[in-house]
């Protein structure tokens, strides 16, 4: 089994200010290094199977929001859901996120995972390391750092007063998309989320200011199997 503990060039705390709301830049953040015995392998991975994507990209029902329907075929098949080997030794319910290959894995069983394209931090906001999903919101608030703010202040004319603060309510038109589960270590919030979105042009690409990002149907479907206290591993 692999092991990784997140070790901080500058500090988590103002990394987590920095973060927490995923989307749009603020500042240049410092990478999180991880200690690991992989030698800096990647997973090699071949497909076992695939699920209809007809079916499983179609309109998502029993939503509060609508969970609309896209072009898959548009997007570059290496990112849409599939069920492929996993050669790691990581235990069954983990999650492990490859950024370098843009896909998150969650893990059946010994040898065996689900396969997600995601989008991932771009330059300046590549992080790595071990977390627990500690935290799970449906149809969760975006509330931006006041730093985010600062610096691009057009953002002021989406936001309206939430229970968090001023932020975009939870719906079709907040960044955090259908789902988010909120990435902790040292027991306290590290600021990083997995979560949805609405343009899933972007899976695939360095698009975010150090989230996660997956396609509503996507996010959806890890969020029944990723329970509370899932460990999250964000390879090197």
């Amino acid at each position: 089994m692999t092991s990784r503990r997140l070790v901080c060039v500058g500090g988590l705390s103002s990394l987590a200010a920095a973060l927490a709301g995923c989307a749009g830049s603020s500042s240049i953040i410092p990478e999180v290094a991880p200690a690991s015995d992989t030698g800096g392998a990647r997973p090699v991975t071949r497909t076992i199977d695939r699920p209809d994507y007809k079916a499983i990209y179609g309109d998502y029902p029993g939503e509060k929001f609508a969970i609309s329907s896209f072009d898959y075929s548009q997007v570059d098949p290496r990112f849409l859901r599939q069920t492929v080997e996993y050669p790691w030794n990581e235990p069954t319910g983990s999650v492990v996120i490859d950024p370098k290959s843009r896909h998150l894995y969650f893990v059946e069983s010994p040898g065996r995972a689900t396969r997600y394209g995601v989008g991932v931090g771009r330059e300046g906001f590549l992080w790595s390391g071990a977390a627990q999903i500690n935290m799970k919101r449906d149809w969760p608030d975006w509330i931006p750092p006041a730093e985010m703010v600062a610096r691009s202040p057009e953002i002021r004319a989406q936001l309206q007063p939430t229970a968090r603060g001023l932020g975009v309510p939870g719906g079709t038109r907040s960044p955090l998309g259908a789902r988010a589960m909120y990435l902790f270590g040292d027991h306290r919030d590290l600021g990083y989320r997995i979560h949805g979105t609405t343009e899933p042009e972007t899976i695939g690409t360095n698009v975010s200011s150090g989230c996660i990002r997956m396609v509503n149907q996507d996010i959806a479907n890890l969020y029944t199997r990723a329970s509370i206290g899932t460990h999250v591993t964000v390879l090197a």
